[in-house]
């Protein structure tokens, strides 16, 4: 396994973009639908309430700080009490973790309200805070030049990140590149009535991902960006996601000029597609796959693990967050999506984001005890499967 390594020998990510603090209240009792929790005029009782760090900056950089990999973290707080509680809250962690993180005494800190019963998908009520201010300017090019990897989330929910077409997160992502580090780019779900869910998404991706090397939404947000009508049905249940939807929608991404796309598939796994060009893989900044002809021209699934779900939040980060720990370690393609879903399966067994992540060392020795996992429910016409990969018809090795 390759071991960690930095520019600067202090650490080998910078987690930047979106941060706030996530209000969790915790459930008891039964399962029940949200129909009958969140009714008007009705009370609803709830267990202990608790108070985290949320938000892509948190979420994955916390969980690559369990995982063992050094981590900075580079979002933007206000001055008043959610902010000071989101420094106590990451100081606590490791006051080394906070060293990039920007003060804005005169702004609002972002927050979100996680409603998560368990058996139940979770909803949001997010306030954006300074987040909606961050901008190039805010990005420390010291710290980045320190880095191997510059992990940025949640332009949806950041307004400067998509105004004129995403001009702002272009400009950041070129400026960060240059400093020879490897983009990783998430995203999230807008809200279809707010500002970010009426744009034309189309502009951004297109001025965006020729800078990211890794690209990471999960399907359901990126088929919102590319294909609303599609997007509608899907979440009716009138089309499903299947081989041919993923396929399709990667190879949309991998022509707007990124180098890896990773769609994330909630409790069906982790999709993988990358452009079948060894040099543009091999030019994907300082944690480039040492092999890249082993990562060129790769179609791959990879399905979940079997655990008891305390909570979903932060699920999709904290996968992220393995898979670019699998990319730090040199592992094979198959290896690192494997990872990557294991981390995510055991972010789900906590009600938090990042509590349940075990350290790198012992997520691996779980995969290797034969740890089992689900057989996917999408139709994968053409795929065949390989343990628990499935290799898809568009990958140089499929037979």
């Amino acid at each position: 396994m390759k071991p960690l390594t930095s520019n600067s020998g202090a650490y080998d990510v910078v987690a930047a973009g979106h941060v706030c603090v996530d209000i969790i209240p915790t459930f008891e009792g039964p399962e029940r639908p949200l129909s009958e929790i969140l009714i008007p005029g009705k009370l609803t009782q709830t267990g202990p309430c608790i108070a985290t760090t949320g938000g892509s900056v948190s979420n994955t950089g916390l969980a690559l700080h369990r995982l063992g990999v050094p981590v900075r973290l580079m979002g933007k707080v206000g001055g008043d009490l959610f902010g000071q509680a989101l420094i106590d809250l990451l100081n606590a962690r490791d006051p080394a973790l906070t060293e990039g993180m920007i003060r804005a005494p005169q702004e609002p800190s972002s927050y979100t309200i996680v409603i998560n019963p368990p058996g139940v998908d979770r909803v949001f009520l997010h306030s954006p805070g300074p987040n909606d201010t961050y901008g190039a300017a805010d990005v420390r090019l010291d710290v980045v030049a320190g880095a191997r990897v510059f992990h940025f989330g949640y332009p949806p929910i950041m307004r400067r990140m998509f105004l004129d077409g995403g001009s702002e997160l272009a400009a950041m992502l070129k400026m960060v590149r240059a400093t020879g580090v490897t983009v990783s780019l998430d995203m999230s779900y807008p809200d279809p009535l707010s500002e970010a869910g009426r744009i034309d998404w189309l502009p951004v991706l297109r001025n965006a991902l020729p800078f990211a090397d890794l690209f990471s939404p999960s399907i359901d947000e990126i088929v919102y960006m590319l294909d609303r009508p599609r997007s509608n049905a899907l979440r009716a249940g009138e089309a499903p996601v299947d081989g041919v939807l993923l396929s399709a929608t990667a190879q949309r991404l991998l022509d707007f000029g990124a180098a890896i796309v990773l769609l994330k598939l909630g409790d069906q796994g982790l999709y993988l597609r990358t452009r079948n060009d060894v040099a543009r893989i091999a030019a994907a900044g300082r944690a480039h796959p040492a092999d890249a002809a082993a990562w060129a021209g790769r179609e791959l699934l990879s399905t979940c693990f079997n655990v008891h779900v305390g909570g979903t939040t932060g699920s999709g980060d904290s996968t992220i967050a393995g898979f670019i720990t699998g990319l730090l370690h040199g592992l094979a393609p198959e290896d690192a999506i494997t990872a990557a879903v294991a981390v995510g399966a055991h972010s789900v067994e906590a009600p938090d984001a990042s509590s349940g992540i075990m350290p790198w060392a012992q997520v691996q020795a779980r995969i290797a005890g034969g740890w089992a996992r689900h057989a996917p429910a999408l139709v994968l016409d053409g795929w065949r499967q390989q343990g628990g990969i499935w290799i898809g018809p568009h990958d140089r090795h499929a037979a």
